[in-house]
């Protein structure tokens, strides 16, 4: 790709990008960008909130440039500020260790991990003395510190605000220093932090790295961020069919946002699900076809086209499972043949005689897998799988 086409698949999806200009030149330049985008293993589990910025990494990869995942291992111990109205409690070293070997297995679901640097940054934060730490706060001042939106408001609340979390946005911003970061992602909350880092490395006689910023991804509600600890969230780790119950349950409002944040797709093949959505195709549809396309990226293409069974539908139209109860039915005396609806209504496949026209008309009954023509009459010593709806399968014999 050109450097302009590189940079117009990058943009898609981003809220901001500081500064454009520079992020076209870097890319002109025509070598590999060192792409940086840390996480601190505060908890063992990542959602597909956190997949938003996980996928711009693997665009950048798939463009040939060099991805470094960093785990916060140091900072994790510190704990972000960032939308905090109290002081976090720290995490011990263990907890970190646990959780950050828990988010490379997770990570390499959706990057490759032969071309994936995971770096720690307790390499280098280790080494340093107490008066390295004291010359990195010499780096900016408090007032400009407090220009945070999270401190000013904990500061007016009279909320205490420990001298320690100071320093995070120092340490994160000097890890940009430490990898010769020539970009940085991070969601729009983490703005503050890696404009740190073009700080610093400015400081340190770098050049600048480029920071880029992603929306927060809603959650299940539709509303409020996606978040475990408001249970709206789609998991990383979750069940198959756990996922795909979950991702048909997001609202209309938010499908297009789902799609643009969290699916490969192209452009071009969203807008005519758009379209034919605004034509009446039923939106759940295009549902099932994000849900299966992300069950595919954690589980694997089998698990994915039996994610509907581990979700409570049995069947997709036209699936004929392994193991199909078998239903004798017998027809009118002196008849040879049964007209669709007294077989699917005889059969139990329907409730009466009503719900079969009416599942008929909607063209939901299939026959051996195939879609049924309405005029359909069984003969007498025939059978066949015969499936009503999404639930209601059976191998049917008529006597």
């Amino acid at each position: 790709m050109t450097p302009e086409q590189q940079l117009a698949r990058i943009q898609r999806g981003t809220e901001e990008i500081i500064q454009v200009d520079e992020l076209l030149e870097k890319l002109r330049s025509g070598r590999p960008l060192r792409v940086k985008a840390g996480f601190d293993p505060t908890a063992p589990d990542l959602h597909l909130g956190h997949t938003v910025l996980i996928n711009k990494l693997k665009v950048f990869q798939d463009l040939g440039h060099e991805v470094i995942f960093l785990i916060g291992d140091f900072t994790g111990m510190i704990g972000d500020p960032t939308g905090k109205n109290v002081t976090r409690k720290p995490l011990t070293a263990d907890q970190v260790a646990a959780n950050a070997r828990t988010y490379a297995e997770q990570v390499f679901k959706i990057l490759d991990p032969l071309r994936t640097r995971v770096v720690f940054n307790s390499e280098w934060m280790n080494n340093k003395s107490a008066a390295d730490m004291i010359q990195l706060a010499a780096q900016y001042t408090v007032t400009r510190m407090m220009e945070r939106d999270d401190f000013t408001k904990r500061f007016a609340a009279q909320q205490p605000i420990a001298i320690h979390e100071f320093l995070y946005p120092l340490l994160q911003g000097y890890d940009s220093v430490a990898l010769e970061a020539d970009v940085e992602l991070g969601g729009t909350d983490q703005k503050f932090n890696l404009l740190m880092g073009r700080t610093l490395q400015g400081r340190y006689n770098q050049p600048s790295q480029v920071c880029i910023t992603l929306p927060i991804l809603e959650g299940l509600d539709g509303v409020q961020k996606m978040s475990k600890s408001l249970g709206n969230y789609v998991g990383v780790a979750d069940a198959p069919g756990e996922m795909y119950q979950k991702l048909l349950s997001v609202p209309d409002t938010v499908l297009w946002r789902y799609f643009e944040l969290l699916s490969f797709r192209s452009p071009e093949e969203v807008a005519g699900f758009q379209a034919e959505v605004a034509a009446g195709r039923n939106p759940q549809e295009v549902k099932r076809l994000l849900a299966e396309e992300i069950i595919t990226r954690f589980h694997g293409s089998e698990a994915a086209a039996g994610a509907h069974k581990g979700a409570g539908n049995i069947l997709q139209k036209g699936e004929i499972p392994d193991d199909v109860p078998e239903v004798t039915i017998t027809a009118d005396e002196g008849a040879d043949s049964l007209h669709l609806v007294a077989v699917l209504n005889r059969a139990g496949l329907t409730r009466n005689s009503a719900a079969a026209k009416d599942v008929i008309q909607r063209a939901a009954v299939y026959i051996d897998g195939a879609p049924a023509d309405a005029g359909f009459v069984m003969q007498r010593g025939a059978t066949h799988v015969i499936q009503s709806g999404k639930k209601a399968i059976a191998r049917v014999t008529l006597a």
